[in-house]
């Protein structure tokens, strides 16, 4: 009797230590480097898999994510100036480009640009999540050559848009067949708090959910007034 409790306790105690392990799948502020790719406006007005709200929305989270957990970020252009204009509002307010250095290039694919590749790989992080117009082409390039490089590649679905939905898919399902990890802004924001009694983030987090995360945010909003949260 006495070694079956002992057995049992020593069984439990082995579950909640595995429990508490996170997988390595997981993303959270030290692991990873973020990067946004070409914002901006010219390549948003041929968007269609995507609404330009939702998008810029969604874009809102991911950056202002990464600023409260201090993601090392790279932020890229393509003709910023001759061609594509600056990128999102909502990329400016949490990466001004006179204090973050936007990359900008003349390449489709951000790593065959030098200086963006020497950017992007001088963060030191195996794992890179990326974001960006558009997803056939300046998020598969990138991607698929980072993961041939032997990157674990993470791609904000939500937080990228192509010129039609099957545009967008299909490059989804090549990059997700070629070892990328499809993951979705919010997602993204969550999975870096993971826990709420983590204060030092918890009122940072809900403020930007409050502005960028559409419905969950109303309902935040409403839990902060009527219940005193």
């Amino acid at each position: 009797m006495k070694k079956t409790i002992l057995s049992t306790v020593v069984s439990l105690i082995s579950l909640v230590t595995f429990a508490q392990n996170p997988s390595p799948e997981l993303l959270n502020p030290t692991n990873h480097s973020l990067l946004l790719i070409d914002h901006e406006g010219q390549m948003a007005f041929a968007t269609h898999s995507i609404s330009t709200t939702e998008l810029r929305n969604n874009v809102g989270l991911v950056a202002g994510a990464s600023q409260i957990f201090k993601i090392p970020t790279v932020v890229t252009t393509v003709a910023e100036k001759s061609f594509s204009g600056p990128v999102f509002p909502e990329v400016q307010e949490f990466y001004p480009e006179s204090t973050s250095g936007y990359v900008d290039r003349t390449t489709m694919n951000t790593w065959e640009d030098v200086n963006a590749h020497k950017a992007i790989t001088g963060k030191g992080k195996k794992k890179i999540v990326m974001a960006g117009l558009w997803t056939s082409v300046c998020i598969v390039g990138p991607v698929l050559s980072a993961l041939s490089e032997g990157y674990d590649v993470y791609v904000i679905t939500d937080a990228s848009g192509d010129v039609s939905k099957e545009a967008h898919d299909q490059a989804v399902t090549r990059m997700v067949q070629a070892g990328a990890k499809p993951i979705t802004s919010l997602q993204y924001l969550l999975e870096l708090q993971r826990d709420w009694a983590r204060q030092e983030t918890y009122k940072a987090v809900n403020d930007l959910v409050v502005r960028f995360g559409g419905a969950y945010g109303i309902g935040v909003q409403y839990a902060r007034e009527m219940l005193k949260h």
